[in-house]
């Protein structure tokens, strides 16, 4: 999926969750400042699959400009009726970018519904839906209390994501509630370094010496 052909500096190496041990489903992947794929510099990603075949995940910080909720149903020929429901688009990543992912909350005890679209995030009171019908019930005021709608998705081969976490391309973190859902993408990147412990200025700085 990426060009990492510049690892950042060794001592973000050490940091905690560089090196994945286990299935990362639903955790979430922090670019490192050598991250060479302009499409993925600084992103945040939702890992909603691992194993053995690969990975796919969402990007959680990069909106797409110029593209309303509103706008994008009705040139799906979903009708809004006036309505505009506060849902924000995003590029979730260069693969698909046709297709539509809705990150939404899911409730513990509520059961994953494979049949409808609806699959939950590893063990996270999260899911991703990806049927029409999601769409129409956040028209109708029917659907979740918070969504993000994400165009596209973010996929690794096998063996690739660990590649590239071994080459200090990633770091990884919790799925905090505020990295999914939160409206300041901008800071994302940030907090989700912050959150492991990593001084995000530093960082940049010591890779801008690399």
């Amino acid at each position: 999926m990426t060009d990492q052909s510049t690892p950042a500096p060794d001592a973000a190496a050490d940091a905690r969750g560089a090196i994945p041990r286990d299935n990362l489903t639903g955790k979430v992947l922090i670019a490192m400042p050598g991250m060479t794929d302009p499409r993925f510099s600084h992103a945040v990603v939702l890992i909603c699959a691992h194993g053995d075949e690969g990975a796919m995940g969402i990007v959680l910080n990069k909106p797409l400009p110029g593209i309303g909720f509103a706008e994008l149903m009705d040139q799906l020929g979903i009708p809004t009726e006036g309505r505009d429901p506060s849902v924000p688009v995003h590029f979730g990543g260069p693969v698909e970018p046709g297709r539509g992912f809705v990150l939404h909350p899911l409730p513990e005890g509520v059961p994953d519904d494979e049949g409808s679209g609806r699959v939950r995030i590893g063990g996270l009171p999260l899911g991703v839906t990806t049927t029409r019908n999601i769409l129409e019930d956040i028209v109708q005021g029917r659907g979740p209390d918070r969504a993000v709608l994400s165009l596209g998705y973010a996929g690794w081969g096998a063996g690739q994501l660990e590649s590239e976490m071994l080459a200090n391309g990633w770091l990884t973190a919790e799925a905090r509630d505020e990295l999914v859902f939160g409206a300041d993408n901008a800071r994302k990147w940030q907090d989700a370094l912050k959150s492991l412990g990593v001084d995000p200025l530093a960082l940049s700085s010591a890779a801008g010496r690399a």
